[in-house]
């Protein structure tokens, strides 16, 4: 299983206070977490794309560029790009070139986002937010699949025998679909044979079987071999050398950036009673001591069926850097050798 992190290059503070006048430092000290998650041999960096005041990730292929600068080995993704507020044209252009510039270590998860702000951004109307999707992920298919295109659809100008450049260095560009919790997403990724990556960020993990089951009857009803739809998990999630330096660490901060998002969305605030059900066995974060984490990893791979990547996404709990370095040492170090090596047969 390939083990990694994604970050939305958050620009706030444990007290939920924005940390604007070291932006700079903000990006420094996520490339400085880039490069550490390749030195310790985890397998995939991805940066989120939103367009709010407390990320910094509106441009998550800049930031992947400066990182393949930066590292030798590690994957470099997005998770996700906003599709349905992108032109599929420059989507391409711009992980095409990142493909060239990390030497063939580009890839995307594109999706239709949890937030909505990219809408009236970029003057879209938020009630195409499906047909618009649809299409659009089936022009960036198109281009990914043909140097030179001709397509039309609603939301875009036709293209006629457009030559599309620069092409990447991988072919094809691997690009990952990712999804949350809608029926018709799950299907359309295995109709597709593209790689499934779920974001479960609440409830359940084992709940989402049936939706993992039904892309994968999806896809094998549409002929694509098994091989190519993969299952990736994204989590929220932190270890540290013990459960409860983990729990210290990221309840108090976690809680504080849900509870105010959760405001925007009508959500209750967050209890430590359903923090903690959330971190229990069957719960969907991964907070706790290597071994623990590395456990409930492979009981979620389980339950799902089988999973081929597991990301982190543990800077929206106003972690310190020196934290999150940490924790990047001890997933490398402890997490990924217990669910990829030789202790597996205790679970």
């Amino acid at each position: 299983m390939e083990i990694g992190i994604d970050s939305f290059a958050s620009n706030m503070a444990s007290d939920g206070k924005s940390i604007a006048g070291n932006r700079v430092q903000v990006i420094e000290d996520l490339l400085a977490r880039i490069q550490h998650a390749d030195k310790v041999g985890l397998d995939v960096f991805g940066i989120g794309e939103h367009h709010r005041k407390e990320f910094l990730d509106s441009a998550p292929a800049i930031i992947l560029a400066a990182a393949a600068a930066r590292t030798k080995r590690i994957r470099l993704t997005s998770a996700v790009t906003v599709l349905s507020a992108a032109d599929p044209v420059r989507v391409f252009q711009n992980f095409a070139t990142l493909d060239l510039v990390s030497q063939g270590r580009a890839e995307m998860v594109v999706g239709r986002g949890s937030f909505i702000e990219s809408f009236p951004l970029f003057g879209l109307n938020i009630h195409d937010y499906d047909e618009m999707f649809a299409e659009k992920l089936n022009l960036l298919l198109t281009i990914s699949k043909n140097e030179v295109v001709s397509w039309s659809g609603k939301f875009r100008p036709a293209l006629k025998d457009q030559a599309i450049y620069p092409r990447p260095l991988q072919d094809p560009l691997p690009i990952w679909l990712g999804v949350g919790g809608t029926p018709a997403s799950f299907a359309r990724a295995g109709m597709l044979g593209l790689p499934l990556m779920i974001a479960i960020i609440g409830g359940e993990t084992h709940r989402f079987r049936p939706l993992v089951d039904l892309y994968r009857r999806a896809g094998k009803e549409a002929g694509h071999p098994p091989e190519l739809l993969k299952v990736g998990l994204h989590s929220l999630g932190y270890v540290a050398n013990t459960t409860q330096e983990a729990i210290d660490d990221y309840y108090p901060g976690y809680a504080e950036m849900f509870t105010r998002i959760g405001k925007e969305r009508g959500w209750p605030p967050v209890t430590r009673a359903g923090f903690d059900a959330q971190r229990g066995p069957t719960g969907a974060f991964l907070v706790g001591s290597p071994e623990e984490v590395a456990e409930k990893i492979i009981r979620h791979s389980n339950s799902l069926g089988g999973i081929s990547r597991l990301t982190f996404q543990m800077d929206n709990a106003g972690l310190s850097h020196a934290k999150l370095l940490q924790a990047i040492e001890l997933i490398g170090a402890k997490v990924a050798p217990l669910v990829n090596g030789k202790i597996i047969d205790r679970f």
